[in-house]
């Protein structure tokens, strides 16, 4: 049993990272007041030019800051946009995900095929060697770790910090806090920038160490799934490492379901995480009061420096 369980719920674990870091990054740019539709897209070209980077150098650091600078560029032509021509948040961030899709595939036309052994794992002495636990939780890649440590660092930046209490305040009344004397303009664009280096990152997880090597659309909805993670969270980094989780082990599920022979299509067993997507938004989308009171009151909303 216990030969069965450890691959399971190390499965689970990797299934959910890339979910953990974009979930974050679009949290904090919402906790900022703005909506960016646009994670499928900075995933999808994390994960090519992450891929790129590091079969052309062999070094995995290289490669993980190159998709995050992929990811923080796209986001930052969607900052451009939305803040510096005040163009509409969902429009944009809906056509920045179809310029990622294919934009990425052009790029990465040339890569199908090509192999890439992954990250390596990183056991830490003495710790990996505690039974049950050690393979779990303490046998991972970097990334992996990085996932634990970023969620830890987003919830004290929004709970302890000076500077996360500025990001709220931005996102809660932009008028109010522009009359204060805070530059709302340069901390959304911060805020946008730091959502499309998580995505950037989340992508390359995909093609870095989750499936090794690059294919077209490899996010299959991922980003979908992130948007909807940070209001199924409520827009708290703890529920938002925890609903990674949920959604990483029905993924997982899934397919170890297929593996079985479960007497079900799988085409619909393939569907399982979306149809979850789609239940907890229904559930959620019921109780309004709960999202008015949770979610940033200008979220969405443009900011006119002059009005």
């Amino acid at each position: 049993m216990v030969d069965i369980l450890i691959p399971a719920i190390i499965t689970i674990i990797t299934a959910s990272t890339p979910l953990v870091y974009a979930a974050l990054g679009e949290m904090i740019t919402e906790k900022s007041g703005v909506l960016n539709l646009g994670v499928e897209g900075m995933m999808l070209m994390g994960a090519v030019i992450g891929f790129i980077a590091v079969t052309q150098t062999s070094s995995v650091m290289l490669g993980i800051l190159a998709a995050m600078l992929a990811g923080a560029g796209m986001s930052l032509i969607f900052a451009m946009l939305v803040l510096g021509l005040q163009a509409t948040q969902v429009a944009t961030g809906l056509a920045l995900t179809i310029f990622g899709i294919g934009l990425s595939a052009l790029v990465g036309q040339g890569l199908v095929g090509v192999a890439y052994e992954g990250i390596p794992k990183l056991p830490i002495p003495l710790l990996s060697d505690i039974p049950f636990i050690g393979p779990i939780l303490f046998k991972h890649d970097i990334l992996v770790y990085g996932s634990f440590v970023i969620t830890v660092l987003v919830s004290w930046f929004l709970r302890k910090t000076r500077a996360g209490l500025i990001l709220r305040a931005v996102g809660d009344s932009h008028d109010a806090a522009h009359a204060i004397g805070y530059p709302v303009i340069k901390i959304r664009c911060l805020a946008i920038l730091f959502g499309g280096a998580m995505a950037g990152i989340a992508g390359g997880y995909l093609s870095l160490s989750y499936s090794p090597l690059w294919i077209e659309n490899m996010s299959a909805g991922r980003g979908w799934i992130a948007l909807a993670l940070v209001v199924f969270a409520t827009w708290r980094p703890g529920r938002v490492f925890f609903g990674a989780y949920l959604f990483g082990g029905i993924t997982i599920l899934q397919l170890h379901a297929q593996a079985m022979g479960a007497g079900v299509p799988s085409q619909v067993m393939s569907m399982l995480p979306y149809l979850a997507t789609i239940m907890v938004l229904v559930l959620i989308s019921r109780d309004q009061k709960k999202i008015k009171m949770n979610s940033p009151a200008c979220i969405g909303q443009p900011f006119h420096p002059s009005s």
